[in-house]
């Protein structure tokens, strides 16, 4: 087996992790396979007799790669016809009865949707100090080049993104189990048409994210709900997907698909805390949901 093959075998050995710092990162499934194959091209043009920790190596560059990223995409955010606040990031789906071993390690942790949706909220070298230091364990020492700022300076970015985290992300109920009553539960009060049912098991501060992409079309279902009458109204409006929904792990909480023809509409992901409905995260953007393999997932079955 020659060098490069050598090195290819490395690089794959350390994919899994270097996928799921990017998801974490950018909360976008092809956006963070576009930064690990950046890294692996980054790789193909240096000198690995100079690199003494590739795994190391490998994961300060897909953050520097994710870093650049998320600036760009900050400063193409002035989209009009997208209702701030709606942004889903990209669901984790897979079947109740089994998850694959790569969808394990990008899910190790539990990084939920809610987590995302606040990391999402995070200026980009916050995200990137929190998520490589909190959730990977990478030094300061080795961040602060990536941001450009002091080891002091980089521990300040990560206590800010803490602090933000755990105000805003809720903290969830951790049994599948317990998750699928609630949501049985909220499923059973939609098709029923029973609003005080509906209103039962949401919390009464409950927060709905609906993000249907970016099309004109799309940009006009996306919305941010906020109240548990305000998500029960909503729920009796799109009851009629209720009854075609196939339950589902999304990011290895209980979730949804909504099903019309047997097509995938929509991914549904709940947080459950303290027997209630926290927050639902849906998507119902087209292209995005193309991209998902829902099929794969036991969803389109």
């Amino acid at each position: 087996m020659g060098d490069s093959e050598l090195l290819a075998d490395r690089f794959e050995a350390h994919r899994g992790h270097l996928r799921a710092v990017a998801y974490r990162m950018l909360g976008s499934l092809s956006e963070a396979d576009d930064a690990v194959q950046e890294a692996w091209l980054k790789l193909g043009r240096a000198d690995p007799d100079e690199i003494r920790n590739l795994g190391g190596w490998l994961t300060t560059v897909v953050g520097r790669v994710c870093l650049d990223m998320l600036r760009s995409r900050a400063a193409r955010r002035e989209d009009p016809l997208e209702p701030s606040g709606t942004f889903v990031p990209d669901p984790v789906v897979s079947s109740l009865d089994r998850i694959d071993p790569e969808q394990e390690v990008l899910l190790a942790d539990s990084v939920g949707l809610a987590l995302l949706v606040v990391l999402e909220a995070l200026e980009p070298a916050e995200r990137l100090a929190f998520v490589l230091h909190d959730m990977f364990a990478v030094p300061f020492d080795d961040i602060a080049p990536i941001v450009g700022r002091s080891p002091a300076a980089t521990r300040q970015l990560a206590s800010r993104a803490r602090r933000r985290v755990k105000g805003n992300a809720p903290e969830p109920e951790r049994d599948v189990i317990r998750q699928r009553k609630v949501l049985d539960a909220f499923l059973a009060a939609s098709r029923g048409g029973d609003f005080e049912g509906l209103v039962a098991v949401l919390d009464p501060d409950v927060v709905l994210r609906a993000d249907a992409g970016p099309l004109v079309g799309g940009a006009a279902a996306s919305k941010l709900v906020r109240g548990a009458a305000a998500v029960a109204r909503q729920a009796l409006t799109f009851a009629r997907f209720a009854a075609s929904s196939r339950l589902v792990l999304v990011n290895g909480e209980a979730g949804v698909v909504a099903l019309v023809d047997g097509r995938p509409m929509s991914v549904m992901g709940v947080t459950v805390a303290d027997g209630r409905i926290v927050a639902m995260h849906i998507l119902a953007d087209p292209d995005r949901l193309a991209r998902l393999g829902l099929a794969e997932a036991g969803a389109g079955d």
